[in-house]
């Protein structure tokens, strides 16, 4: 088993507890700015030239990088658990996340362009994705067991701001946002505009990390070598493995956690092209909209913060899961816009209480001192089954010709997830 810290968990101060969520405001201009909105656009339009083709390329390489960190996951949080701190791994892999990133300004815009992309974005998301392992273990360390909750859901809440944040800066800034110009002023005869997003991004990044290594207390170092860690903590896992079938509380949470994540992030996904092809909306109004979700997606993360602590995180998910179903069935068959907009938008308040209250629960779920491997298994869980809500959509949609069924297929999932929670015995607070 991994060493016990040294000094007693108490939980950080306000400074610390600041800084830990500000890496979720950091982190999340990734996603929203590279991986959603501009980057992702630029590189099938602009590099590859050509839409369908360019988004099939973009979303195998996510996928194919979604099985490396399913496989390393797991291993290298068992790893760090007899290393004792978490802040050298997130080092480290922040360094690998910001590098490639800042490198997407030379992707210019011809298919020459096209692997050095796919390659830069492949270690970028792996290190993106593999740090939030090491930054969710230390949670148990940043909030005392009566304010896990709160923490948990005011950082993802932060962290839907940060993204919006940083999105708002790029589009008006750099890229310009309809018939505004950007501040800046940048060239757009090769892209220079749009490629600076990049450099913007990994700045952010880099910048508003900084106060989670200075403010946030981490664990203290075990003594182990890293040798040592290696073979200590990959026997560790392999046990742990072994065991899961007798432990099948946690083996019913993983799964019904990975099933509903897997709807929500389906959702994001996709959510733009269900308004697009359902309601005719054009690419202003969709990057409005998207922007309007994001914004009660971070207002309901941090509301529902007291009631996971109030009511637990289990009883939380479950009450989004319900929201997600009662505001997610009548968009498959209203037909006026608005309406739409209204539900999408409530729909959105639950986004973040489900994944918040997640990680919440996996912290009540995590032997002590082996939370990085156990939030490993978390992520493996969650990368594993990532293909299916998008497939089934896709699949669906394609049988059936209207992406009103395909959409259906994603409450499935809610539904699914929801029933295999609800036989998951939440552990006491302690």
């Amino acid at each position: 088993m991994p060493a016990a810290p040294s000094t007693p968990r108490r939980g950080a101060g306000p400074l610390g507890i600041a800084g830990w969520c500000l890496y979720d405001w950091a982190n999340s201009s990734v996603n929203t700015v590279i991986g959603t909105f501009v980057f992702a656009v630029y590189f099938a339009a602009g590099v590859v030239g050509d839409q369908t083709q360019g988004s099939a390329m973009w979303s195998t390489m996510i996928g194919v990088s979604g099985l490396a960190i399913a496989v390393l996951s797991p291993a290298l949080g068992a790893i760090a658990d007899h290393t004792g701190r978490r802040k050298p791994w997130l080092a480290g892999l922040l360094a690998l996340t910001v590098g490639p990133t800042a490198l997407l300004w030379f992707a210019t815009p011809d298919p020459g362009s096209i692997w050095l992309v796919l390659g830069l974005v492949f270690v970028a998301n792996l290190g993106l994705e593999l740090g939030v392992v090491f930054y969710n273990a230390m949670l148990p360390d940043v909030a005392t067991p009566r304010m896990t909750g709160r923490v948990s859901g005011w950082a993802w809440g932060v962290g839907y701001a940060g993204g919006l944040a940083c999105l708002a800066v790029a589009l008006l800034g750099l890229v310009g946002l309809g018939d505004t110009p950007a501040w800046f002023g940048l060239p757009t005869d090769n892209a220079e505009n749009v490629r600076a997003t990049a450099l913007l991004v990994a700045a952010w990044f880099t910048v508003f990390s900084l106060p989670l290594f200075l403010w946030t207390p981490d664990q203290p170092a075990t003594g182990t070598g890293l040798s040592a860690a290696v073979r200590r903590g990959l026997a560790d896992l392999w046990r742990t493995l072994k065991s899961l079938p007798g432990h099948g509380n946690l083996v019913r949470y993983l799964i019904a956690s990975a099933l509903y994540r897997d709807a929500i992030i389906t959702i994001t996904a996709v959510g733009g092209l269900y308004a697009s092809d359902t309601f005719n909306m054009g690419f202003d109004e969709i990057i409005l909209f998207a922007i309007g979700l994001n914004v009660t997606a971070g207002l309901g993360a941090i509301a529902f913060a007291w009631v996971d602590d109030w009511l637990g995180p289990k009883r939380t998910i479950l009450i989004a899961l319900v929201g997600l179903i009662a505001t997610g069935a009548p968009i498959l068959v209203i037909s006026e816009s608005s309406t739409f907009i209204a539900l999408a938008l409530g729909l959105g308040i639950f986004f973040g209480p489900a994944q918040a209250a997640s990680r919440t629960m996996m912290v009540r779920l995590a032997p002590p001192d082996q939370e990085a491997e156990f939030f490993g298994l978390y992520a493996f869980a969650g990368k594993s089954v990532a293909f299916l809500g998008p497939v089934a959509f896709g699949a669906v949609t394609a049988l059936s010709g209207t992406q009103r069924l395909g959409l259906a297929t994603i409450l499935v999932f809610v539904v699914a997830g929801g029933l295999l929670l609800a036989t998951v015995k939440e552990p006491r607070r302690g």
